[in-house]
């Protein structure tokens, strides 16, 4: 026995023709209103073939919301508490408080941050009381310590220089006795010994003077002023440490008021759309919100949009500037896709694992739109006009394609047919049924043929069918081709 005949799999399509004669019978009971327009009696429940209109369009459920939000988000380091939130759907005016964030750490802080800032204040005051005592010290040897010494030393010089004069003109005069005989030669030698020790006495003094100017003053500036270059650098450091700390009083100011956010706009409060899963929002008196996370947002009323999740069955069908009807209770908008996601949204089980991109409808404005507002969204995908058209109760699909049964005077024929595009409850038909065909509404529940094709769509050997099978997406390409 082949795998294609095999109990299991026979027990497995019977238990799927089950399913399909369920699903069928229940289809026809529905649209048994609209293709029993007659009174006469007939064997199978009918549906005479007619050119019409098809609307291809998908359809789900989205909310209202403004495209264009003013997010008022918490600015406080660290996140904080809150400890108490305006109400949602409030109409609030600039300067108005939206929510108040537990401030007592931030005050902690601060006392402590002004007692590092005050000290380092202490330290600049000093810094800059060493600076001024360098650069004094410079002034005060330039012009007093060292014109002093230098004064003294040229006055000892000039002193000197009047000693070796006077020891010189001594010395002539012992000169002039010793030739006389008055003085003697010892006495001459102590005159002598005297002009020599008063000019040694001279270069002493010169030389002092030369050293002072070339090295002492040279040294002592070097000394006084690399004293200057520390205190300066000292008090550049504290001044930088000030400002340091300075800034940090000022953002833990900062952070205390961002703890009371205030509005700077007029609109309407709303809370940001909460997870799906959760029940309850996000922002409540005794929450702990994060650093940048949205609180609140005040929407802008005049940029309003729709945005809905469309299946990824349908979103390579979905185009920019497709023409979509917005149902919102009692009102119906219409609306133009607007934006369509590159990236799914996170599936889980809180979705049922459903893959959907996200889709935005833009609307026009309208005074009774208001964030938040159910709505029922009907893309229109494609529109065929003047084509054939058969409910999708009356094809069944077989190995070598799709298949009608129609009713006529000889009986119940099968029909080989070509499908284009659908909408899930009718099909266009390409290529196999005219005008005026009574095809069989559910077959599989009435014609043994259908029931066996369905079965085991191998059995079906009919190579003389006028159309063969096509991809749903080549018909899909075909019939947007031929509407409008």
């Amino acid at each position: 026995m082949s795998p294609a005949t095999s109990p299991l799999r026979r027990w497995s399509r019977k238990g799927a023709i089950l399913l399909s004669l369920l699903a069928g019978t229940t289809a026809v009971i529905a649209l048994a209103p609209r293709f029993m327009g007659s009174e006469k009696t007939v064997k199978h429940l009918t549906h005479t073939v007619a050119r019409d209109t098809l609307a291809v369009m998908v359809t789900e459920n989205g909310a209202v919301e403004s495209s264009n939000n003013k997010e008022i988000k918490c600015l406080v380091k660290g996140g904080s508490t809150v400890l108490w939130v305006i109400e949602t759907g409030t109409i609030v005016q600039p300067g108005d408080e939206l929510v108040k964030l537990d401030q007592s750490q931030i005050e902690d802080k601060i006392l402590q941050q002004k007692i590092v800032y005050e000290s380092a204040l202490a330290n600049k005051i000093t810094a800059e009381s060493d600076v001024a005592v360098a650069e004094t010290s410079v002034t005060e040897y330039l012009e007093g310590t060292y014109q002093e010494e230098k004064s003294k030393i040229e006055k000892e010089i000039f002193e000197a220089e009047q000693a070796l004069r006077k020891a010189e003109l001594s010395l002539q005069s012992a000169l002039r006795l010793t030739a006389k005989g008055v003085v003697k030669d010892l006495q001459l030698e102590g005159e002598q010994f005297a002009v020599d020790s008063a000019r040694k006495d001279l270069e002493l003094k010169r030389t002092r003077l030369e050293s002072l100017e070339k090295y002492n003053k040279v040294k002592s500036l070097q000394e006084l002023r690399s004293k200057l270059r520390a205190a300066q650098a000292k008090l550049a450091s504290f001044e930088a440490s000030l400002e340091l700390e300075k800034a940090r009083l000022d953002r833990e100011k900062l952070q205390l008021a961002n703890c009371v956010i205030k509005a700077d706009t007029a609109g309407m409060v709303i809370f940001p759309s909460m997870a799906a899963w959760k029940d309850t929002p996000d922002i409540a008196e005794g929450a702990v919100v994060r650093e940048q996370q949205t609180l609140l947002m005040i929407p802008d009323v005049s940029n309003m949009q729709v945005k809905v999740g469309i299946h990824e069955s349908k979103i390579d069908r979905l185009k920019v500037g497709m023409k979509a009807k917005v149902q919102l209770q009692d009102l119906v908008l219409e609306g133009t896709v607007s934006e369509i996601a590159e990236v799914t949204r996170p599936a889980g089980w809180w979705t049922g694992n459903l893959v959907k991109y996200d889709t935005k409808i833009k609307l026009d404005p309208h005074p009774s739109l208001k964030p938040g507002m159910s709505a029922i969204v009907d893309i229109i995908l494609a529109e065929h006009k003047d084509v054939i058209t058969v409910p999708v109760a009356a094809i069944v699909e077989g190995a070598n394609g799709f298949f009608c049964w129609v009713q006529s005077s000889d009986g119940v024929k099968k029909r080989a047919i070509r499908v284009g595009d659908t909408n899930d409850q009718f099909t266009v038909v390409l290529d196999g049924l005219n005008v005026g065909d009574a095809v069989i509404l559910n077959p599989l529940a009435f014609v043994e043929e259908a029931q066996a094709i369905a079965i085991d769509p191998a059995s079906e050997k009919d190579n003389a069918a006028p159309a063969n099978k096509e991809t749903r997406k080549e018909a899909n390409t075909t019939s947007a081709n031929s509407g409008s």
